[in-house]
């Protein structure tokens, strides 16, 4: 897809912020904003009770707070904070992935799963093997997985006289997206070519008399097969609250006694993903009266396989438009690999970084696709230069109604201005940026990173999950956003 035109007021106007040359266009507002005059003022000008500084000094973040808003169509600059500071920026990197996406592979492009055969089919029988062949595709669930199966007892088919293998070489396999991560959060799932249900398993836990009942199954609306590739135990302790092990191709578990409580449920993360999809197949099948053998990985597919079914998946717009609302990250790590096909994730964020620096002129640097990975880094200026260029992708209707707030944080109902944005948040950092879109007014693009890295940095391993002081630097950083954006909001629009 050929570059689309770089406006030139934008270049030059964020060019010569980062630049620090001195123009009036892009120039900081001053530090008390001015009001028009009111009736009954005595002819005084009216002053806004806190500047922007202000209001970043009041939050007490700590570390670096950097932000910058513009006229999304010229580019020109209305006010701006440290803003070519390059900082974490957590999901916002969702935005990035999904341009890259969108820009390499197409709003229509859909991941395909398939259900091959080796060998002729006899009264129902394959005389040889049966292949589940994954395409990528990141929104694969278990009802989906069921109807793939009902596809095949649709054609009669009855059994294998062979294996049942599983191929999830489509994308290279990530045991986990970010090493740095507690082992046990759902959020950071190994990543393949065959995935499902975002590569999570629910385990479940049930008082049964003394002791208690435990489950693992791959639930979705209409199906909840049992797991047997994944398997949990108590241990009597209380901490660690869970450990893993993951030798010969099984995940296994063990969770701490005095955890348990009454009982509870929560998603655990998948580390053997095109298993795991091969074991529920199995079941699913075995429920339409196919019988197959335990599933096996391949690492390729063998020569002159045939197509029984294949299922397909929503387009990717769809798909991205879920991702940026829902902040999935085993979603953002398919759809930029998916686009780069490169060899590994770090190839892969190379490949959008040097395309985020040819396409957009970003200086940036990523070590992932879906912000989790806290060495990322994205300047505010960078951020806000992709968002004024992508306007004519369908980029900005994707992105989530994040809605005018208030000093709590929550959605006024009924305001006139839009605000449609990807919210980022990882331990002790917070990013927004997106799009103001007041009525009538002009359409405003921003971005707003907060971080402080070294309190983040000296987070032990066993307090990444929910670290003390962690909740109240979100909510004032949430608190300092929605200020930003009603001051711009009011004074801009």
């Amino acid at each position: 897809m050929s570059r689309p035109p770089f406006s030139p007021t934008r270049r030059f106007v964020l060019g010569g912020l980062l630049a620090g040359a001195a123009t009036p266009l892009w120039a900081e507002a001053p530090a008390t904003s001015l009001l028009p005059r009111r009736r009954g003022d005595g002819g005084a000008v009216r002053a806004q009770p806190q500047s922007a500084g202000q209001l970043v000094e009041a939050a007490k973040l700590g570390g670096a707070v950097g932000f910058i808003v513009a006229d999304a169509v010229t580019g020109a600059v209305i006010e701006a904070r440290d803003a070519d500071q390059a900082m974490p920026p957590a999901s916002v990197l969702k935005s990035v992935t999904a341009a890259f996406a969108l820009d390499r592979l197409g709003p229509v492009h859909r991941f395909q799963t398939r259900v091959l055969r080796r060998g002729p089919v006899v009264q129902g029988v394959v005389q040889g093997d049966l292949i589940l062949a994954g395409g990528g595709d990141p929104v694969l669930d278990t009802d989906m997985l069921g109807d793939l199966a009902a596809k095949l007892a649709a054609q009669g088919i009855r059994g294998a006289t062979g294996r049942l293998l599983v191929w999830g070489g489509a994308l290279p396999l990530l045991p986990r997206i970010d090493g740095e991560q507690p082992d046990f959060v759902g959020y950071n799932p190994a990543v393949a070519g065959l995935n499902l249900n975002f590569n999570r398993v629910h385990f479940e836990w049930r008082r049964a008399g003394a002791d208690w009942r435990l489950t693992m199954d791959a639930r979705a609306e209409r199906f909840v097969p049992e797991v047997h590739m994944a398997s949990v135990r108590i241990a009597t302790r209380a901490r660690p609250l869970f450990t893993y092990e993951g030798d010969g191709g099984a995940d296994r578990w063990t969770v701490a006694s005095e955890a348990l409580g009454k009982g509870g449920a929560r998603w655990l993360p998948v580390r053997h993903p095109a298993l795991y999809a091969g074991d529920v197949f199995r079941t699913l099948v075995a429920a339409q009266g196919i019988a197959l053998p335990a599933p096996e990985v391949i690492e390729s597919l063998p020569d002159g396989a045939e197509l029984l079914a294949r299922h397909d998946s929503p387009v990717l717009e769809g798909i991205l438009k879920d991702m940026l609302k829902h902040s999935t990250n085993l979603t953002a790590e398919v759809a930029g690999m998916s686009a780069s096909q490169a060899a590994s994730l770090r190839a892969s964020a190379l490949a959008m970084q040097e395309w985020a620096r040819l396409r957009h002129g970003m200086s940036a640097h990523f070590v992932d696709h879906s912000g989790l990975g806290g060495q990322s880094r994205i300047s505010p200026a960078d951020m806000v230069r992709l968002l004024g260029d992508v306007q004519a992708s369908a980029l900005p209707g994707l992105l989530k109604n994040h809605g005018m707030r208030d000093d709590k944080g929550q959605i006024i109902k009924g305001h006139p201005v839009q605000v449609h944005a990807k919210t980022g948040t990882l331990n002790f950092v917070s990013s927004l940026a997106g799009y103001i879109a007041p009525p009538g007014g002009r359409r405003l693009a921003f971005a707003i990173f907060a971080a402080d890295t070294a309190r983040r940095a000296a987070l032990p391993p066993e307090a990444r999950e929910q670290p003390a002081g962690g909740l109240d630097y979100q909510k004032r950083a949430r608190r300092l956003q929605a200020t930003l954006i009603t001051r711009w909001a009011t004074l801009h629009g």
